[in-house]
């Protein structure tokens, strides 16, 4: 009997010491201070913005190309080159073109000649008009006296009939003539404006971003040989969500920071807003004129954008990261004599990385955060603050 007891004895033992453990564990992850780290309450500046991402662009850009087909004798301007409105970019071969020219030319001459000689016909039937008109006239009077036959001034008369019918001939030859000439010169101009087109000129001033034909190359229109951008306005155009449409406008100020150059930010502003919505992103375009760019950038380099919404000189602020989303809103912990207290808070502008305090802080007030990989905060916790 006595054995027994002490056999039960020790098997409560061991379970009352397994509880008083499993109890003291319990307590311990229950109440035990869980670590944070303080998030300052400052003051001061902040500026609320929008972010976009999207890449540099040119305001004007065109594919440089010919207007007829033909084979490139030279291309005179190369990529990264900076050329002036009106330079020579490429030269066709313009050897059979010339000489199309200098046949119009001819024409041209030959028709000139043509209508001279016409006029000359002409003076010399309006002379011999004249000198019909002339007899017929005297031999009119001479019948009336009896002076003449009828048969005489019937011959004036006919002669003069046909004097008339050669000046007729003679200005209806001047017409078809000037006709004639007209269609030489309307053919001298389009094979000398051909000729022209075998010399491809800037048609604004710019840079060459790219190259896509060498020397020796047949060409036909519309086929590119050089890609030409104007650098008076260069822009970001970047994609924004649209539930920020309502806080952006024309003439915001922005900064834009390229993938190139993480740490630089460059000033900018919004020159223009799309007014469509891409039906999967759910994005808008905002165009973002560079108004400073770095050394070395490129057209279709990725940028961030952030489009200033607000600014104010002097506010409370907290980083972003401490705060915490219940039903009702926003809360921030605030150590209370190392329990963690949480309370409401109601904000204002939001920066990149820190947001405005409204109201619930104050500047004494000490934000706390758990640290990273330590246990979630909740109302009442006890906290224990690394100074480190």
């Amino acid at each position: 009997m006595q054995s027994r007891f002490i056999q039960w004895s020790r098997t409560f033992a061991k379970w009352l010491a397994v509880l008083v453990v499993l109890a003291g564990a319990v307590y311990w992850l229950r109440f035990r201070p869980v670590p944070v780290q303080t998030v300052p309450v400052r003051s001061g500046p902040i500026v609320s913005e929008i972010i976009g991402t999207g890449t540099l662009e040119a305001r004007v850009s065109t594919t440089i190309s010919p207007k007829i087909s033909g084979r490139i004798t030279v291309v005179s301007a190369d990529q990264g080159d900076t050329v002036a409105e009106g330079d020579l970019l490429v030269e066709l071969d313009a050897a059979e073109l010339q000489q199309q020219v200098e046949i119009a030319e001819a024409n041209v001459a030959a028709s000139q000649a043509a209508i001279v000689r016409l006029r000359a016909d002409k003076e010399r039937a309006t002379v011999v008009l004249d000198q019909t008109q002339r007899t017929s006239r005297r031999l009119e009077s001479l019948l009336e006296r009896s002076a003449t036959s009828q048969e005489e001034f019937e011959r004036a008369t006919e002669a003069m009939s046909v004097a008339v019918a050669d000046v007729a001939r003679a200005e209806a030859a001047i017409t078809e003539g000037q006709k004639v000439l007209l269609a030489a010169e309307k053919t001298l101009q389009y094979h000398q404006a051909r000729l022209r087109d075998t010399r491809i000129l800037a048609p604004f001033g710019g840079l060459i971003t790219a190259r896509h034909r060498e020397s020796g190359d047949v060409v036909v229109p519309g086929s590119g040989m050089l890609t030409l951008i104007s650098t008076d306005v260069l822009w970001i155009s970047a994609w924004v969500d649209e539930t920020e449409m309502s806080r952006v406008a024309e003439g915001q100020p922005a900064r834009i920071v390229f993938r190139s150059q993480p740490e630089q930010s460059y000033p900018g502003t919004v020159v223009r807003l799309a007014n469509e919505s891409d039906r999967e992103t759910r994005e808008f375009v905002v165009d973002v004129q560079a108004n400073a760019l770095p050394d070395q950038w490129a057209v279709g380099q990725r940028a961030e954008v952030y489009l200033e919404t607000g600014r104010k000189p002097d506010a409370i602020q907290i980083d972003a990261a401490s705060l915490v989303r219940t039903k009702n809103g926003h809360a921030v912990f605030v150590n209370d004599s190392g329990v963690a207290r949480l309370r409401p808070v109601t904000l204002g502008l939001r920066g990149r990385d820190r947001v405005e305090v409204i109201l619930g802080l104050s500047a004494t007030d000490q934000v706390v955060m758990p640290r990273h990989g330590s246990a979630s905060l909740v109302d009442g916790s006890h906290v224990s603050v690394d100074e480190s």
